[in-house]
């Protein structure tokens, strides 16, 4: 399996946090998640990730101070401030401390990936790795867009393959009806919940018994992708 890009995400508020991991790791990324200054900083010396997403207002030190802490260590990846703050003073200071780019609160997540992407790409280059994600007999291309299970392609339309991937890059994670929709769906599905039931019976079938019995439906709760089946 290709190494994904891995990001580091700084936020002391837990819901901000959910919302933005599961979006960036819908986008293909390995995240982290930390919640103080502090914790980002030995976070980042211990496993320097290859981009941070830094809230400005955290408990203990801020984010310009985390940044410009970073960059007095060497450590070169790029980072995006999140802030609540729109004066010219506090952008000044941002960027003087190292920041590349930032987002103003509240913000759109497709948003945020897409700057994410953007900076990747001009930080990385050609090191940028393939997009493949496996998962037992599974392979998933993002690039050709293809499905392969025990080596044979399993043709699945754009929703499938959106909520197979999803699934995938959340493997282990119980993910409710209201998650899915909004990150396979593209936020703006306004039918009826029960189209993500329907689906799950389309992969579970297409994917075939073995890896279709990965998917699970943990009741009132939502559905996950198990490592190892369970009973």
């Amino acid at each position: 399996m290709a190494e994904l890009a891995r990001l580091l995400v700084v936020d002391d508020e837990d819901s901000l946090v959910d919302l933005v991991t599961s979006a960036l790791r819908f986008a293909g990324y390995e995240v982290r998640s930390e919640q103080t200054g502090f914790d980002a900083l030995r976070a980042v010396r211990s496993e320097p990730p290859d981009l941070v997403v830094l809230d400005v207002n955290l408990p203990d030190i801020d984010g310009f101070e985390v940044c410009r802490r970073l960059r007095r260590d060497g450590h070169q990846m790029p980072v995006i401030f999140l802030t609540a703050r729109d004066s010219l003073d506090d952008l000044r200071t941002g960027f003087r401390h190292g920041g590349d780019d930032y987002l103003k609160k509240p913000f759109s997540l497709e948003e945020l990936a897409l700057r994410v992407e953007a900076l990747l790409r001009r930080a990385l280059g050609e090191q940028i790795p393939a997009r493949r994600i496996t998962h037992g007999g599974i392979v998933l291309d993002e690039d050709a867009h293809q499905v392969l299970v025990e080596g044979v392609e399993v043709p699945l339309s754009p929703t499938e393959f959106r909520l197979l991937r999803y699934l995938m890059l959340n493997r282990d994670r119980v993910l409710s009806k209201n998650q899915i929709l909004d990150y396979v769906w593209q936020y703006d599905f306004g039918g009826n919940a029960g189209i993500v039931e329907t689906y799950i019976g389309y992969l579970r079938r297409k994917l075939g018994e073995s890896a279709g019995a990965g998917i699970q439906t943990v009741r009132g709760v939502g559905y996950v992708l198990r490592s190892a089946p369970q009973p």
